[in-house]
C-alpha cells in the first residue's frame, strides 16, 4: 500500500518517522517548508501539492488542525480528490466535528473513496514510537485492508464501530476530559505555590496519590521546570473542548465542568497564551491568580 501524510506538524511528523522507521515507502505534503525538508531527511518524498500526493497514493492520511484545512486539503483546488484514484481510501486523524467527518465520509463515498475517521491521542512521542492511541470508525471491510497500516502505527487501535463520526465523538469526549484534567492539574497547582509549597514536590506526591493524571504529570512537570515550548497548543484545546461542549449541547446535555475548563483555555489564548504549549496554562493561572 502506497501511504501519504498531509500535515507533517508535530503528529503528522510522529507518523511520518514511525512509518519510515520500519520501511514504508511514505510521501509528504506540508505548507512549512522546514517540515518537508525534515520528512525528505528521513526518506520521504516531498510533494509539491495534495493532488501530487494524492497521484501515488493508496491511501491519504489528513493530519491538519481543523474542519477548514480538511476540506482544503480534500477538495480544494489541488486536492487530494483532485488526483486519488477510485478505490483509493482517505484516514481522517484531525480533531474535528462528528457532523463534519460525516459530511467528509459522504461525500468521500460519492466518489469512490473509503472513509476511515481515526483520529488520534497521545503525542508526537507516541506517534513516533507507534504506542499513540487510534480510535477507529470505518466499515468492517475497510479495516481489514488497511490493517497493517493502522497496526504500523499504532498498538492501542480502538475499534468504535462502522460508522464514521463516532471515532471524532470518542475523541471529543476523551480531549474533555484531557482538558478538565489539565485545567484542574494547574490550577490546584497554582494554588500549591501560593501556600507556599514546592511544586516540583508536590505533584511527586499527585503522581503518587489519588489526584494524578497522565496530562497532569505530562504537561506540569515541562511547565514547572520553564519549558513551554509547543508540542500542543494551547488553541488546540481550546478548540477541542469548544467542540466537545458542542456536541453535548446537540444532545442536551450540561457539561458543568468541562464548559469551566473551556473557558479556561479560551482565556488563556486571549491572553497571548495560544502559540505556546498548553502546559502555559500554569504560567496563565499564576498571573491571573494575582490579579495582574
Amino acid at each position: 500500500m502506497r501511504v501519504g501524510i498531509v500535515g507533517i506538524g508535530n503528529m503528522g511528523f510522529g507518523m511520518a518517522e514511525r512509518l519510515r522507521g520500519l520501511g514504508w515507502p511514505l510521501a509528504v505534503r506540508d505548507i512549512d517548508p522546514q517540515r518537508t525538508q525534515d520528512a525528505a531527511a528521513i526518506g520521504a518524498t516531498v510533494c509539491a501539492s495534495s493532488a501530487e500526493l494524492a497521484a501515488v497514493c493508496d491511501c491519504v492520511i489528513v493530519c491538519v488542525v481543523d474542519h477548514v484545512q480538511t476540506k482544503t486539503v480534500l477538495f480544494g483546488e489541488r486536492g487530494v480528490m483532485a488526483a486519488l484514484a477510485p478505490g483509493s481510501s482517505v484516514m481522517l486523524c484531525p480533531t474535528i466535528a462528528p457532523e463534519e467527518t460525516e459530511r467528509f465520509a459522504r461525500q468521500l463515498r460519492r466518489r469512490g473513496t473509503d472513509c476511515i475517521d481515526a483520529p488520534m491521542s497521545g503525542g508526537p512521542a507516541r506517534a513516533r514510537d507507534g504506542t499513540m492511541s487510534l480510535m477507529v470508525a470505518c466499515a468492517d471491510a475497510v479495516f481489514e485492508r488497511h490493517r497493517a497500516l493502522i497496526e504500523a502505527l499504532s498498538s492501542h487501535v480502538f475499534r468504535i464501530g462502522e460508522r464514521p463520526g463516532d471515532g471524532a465523538r470518542t475523541k471529543l469526549v476523551n480531549n474533555l476530559l484531557a482538558g478538565i484534567n489539565l485545567a484542574g492539574a494547574c490550577e490546584v497547582m497554582a494554588l500549591a505555590e501560593r501556600l507556599g509549597l514546592d511544586a516540583a514536590r508536590t505533584l511527586a506526591v499527585i503522581e503518587q496519590s489519588s489526584g494524578q493524571s497522565w496530562i497532569g504529570s505530562d504537561r506540569l512537570r515541562r511547565a514547572i521546570a520553564g519549558d513551554l515550548a509547543p508540542r500542543a497548543h494551547t488553541t488546540l484545546l481550546a478548540k477541542d473542548t469548544r467542540l466537545a461542549i458542542d456536541a453535548a449541547r446537540a444532545v442536551g446535555f450540561d457539561t458543568a465542568v468541562g464548559n469551566a475548563a473551556a473557558t479556561q483555555f479560551a482565556r488563556a489564548c486571549e491572553a497571548g497564551f495560544a502559540a505556546a504549549d498548553d502546559a502555559s496554562l500554569l504560567a496563565w493561572l499564576r498571573r491571573e491568580g494575582t490579579g495582574r
